[in-house]
């Protein structure tokens, strides 16, 4: 006889893909039968008509049920939520409140990518070092803020938008990091041409509309200067740290401090700083300094914050950053892969030991 308590709860303990909660907790098991010939028949329920995941869904149902003895064949059948479920499921996961608020708690740690200028790679370092660091273990999510520039999303090889569940937005995830971004909503011959208050209101949805769990970090990827988003952004995540990232040039060096000002003026920590395009190793094993040296560590001396890491010039991350392949899963065992490993680990090893701040809720 098969054990069908062991059968339901070895399913339950599956999780939605893009949940990330088992599907026993958000109530989409709804029949199981289970027969004497091994024969194994469950009924889950979707969040959405048209779940773009629903195939990985049956298949992670299908083994879960495997596992227990006795088990020699799976049928995995789907439903669709009501409206009434639907807005239940988004009512739980926002801790029972139907108001349109997101609760980030003190588990989850929010660094913003900034610099004072573009061209310096920031949108490369927040995509490869929410890599590095879900290699490790964390759960991470990238909101991608910089609404004219965004990039993200091809960074990271996510080919889908995001599903909608009862108006709350489900990021799409790869290689282990989900991100929202306006990519998603903007058709490929359309501009972003907003002012300061659409801009703010779009990064309150992806704040507020977008469902982001328990996850360990939250990775902000700025636009340049110290405009718009980046006050919005101040107002919005208070306790927020800063990761300044600049060129060894020391033009670049004196434009980004600009950057870190800015995180000064609204009492927001700096976490350190990330030297991007620090040099090129050629064919002959010689480094070469092609935008100078330097600036990176000037930086993090003029701010009394510590250097984190240099990162190379590579091919691969030029052209995983276009293939959608981030460095460390195109070329891990590349000279860029090795120091966004190192960067993942300073980063974490400054996360504060203790819960420095209450839950924020922002309405």
């Amino acid at each position: 006889m098969i054990d069908k308590d062991a059968v339901r709860a070895a399913i339950g303990r599956v999780e939605d893909p893009e949940i990330h909660k088992p599907i026993a907790e958000l109530e989409m098991l709804r029949e199981l039968d289970v027969t004497d010939d091994g024969s194994v028949r469950v009924l889950v329920a979707l969040t959405v008509p048209g779940c773009p995941l629903k195939a990985k869904l049956e298949g992670d149902v299908a083994q879960a049920a495997r596992t227990v003895d006795g088990v020699v064949s799976v049928t995995v059948d789907f439903t669709v939520m009501t409206d009434e479920e639907r807005a239940q499921l988004t009512a739980g996961l926002k801790g029972g409140s139907h108001a349109r608020e997101v609760t980030i708690g003190s588990r989850t740690r929010v660094v913003t990518i900034s610099s004072g200028k573009g061209g310096v790679g920031k949108s490369s370092v927040t995509t490869n070092l929410g890599v590095a660091l879900a290699a490790t273990g964390k759960t991470v999510g990238i909101i991608d803020a910089d609404v004219w520039g965004f990039s993200i999303p091809k960074m990271l090889g996510i080919d889908r938008p995001p599903t909608v569940v009862d108006e709350m937005i489900m990021p799409p995830e790869a290689h282990g990091v989900r991100a929202i971004s306006m990519d998603y909503f903007v058709r490929p011959d359309q501009a972003v041409i907003w002012r300061g208050p659409m801009l703010h209101k779009a990064l309150e949805q992806f704040l507020v509309d977008a469902y982001w769990g328990d996850i360990d970090y939250l990775l902000i990827d700025m636009p340049p200067g110290t405009g718009d988003i980046a006050i919005s952004m101040s107002q919005f995540l208070p306790r927020a740290r800063a990761l300044v990232v600049t060129t060894p040039q020391p033009t670049a060096q004196r434009v980004a401090k600009r950057a870190a000002l800015m995180s000064n003026k609204v009492n927001q920590e700096i976490l350190g700083v990330v030297e991007n395009m620090s040099w090129f190793t050629g064919d002959d094993d010689k480094r070469y300094q092609l935008f100078g040296e330097g600036g990176g560590q000037l930086l993090a001396e003029e701010l009394e914050v510590p250097l984190l890491g240099q990162v190379p010039l590579v091919p691969a991350m030029r052209a995983g950053a276009d293939a959608g392949m981030p460095v460390s899963v195109a070329a891990p065992e590349s000279e860029a892969a090795e120091a966004f490993r190192s960067i993942a680990e300073r980063v974490d090893e400054l996360r504060p030991r203790v819960r420095s701040h209450p839950e924020l809720v922002i309405k």
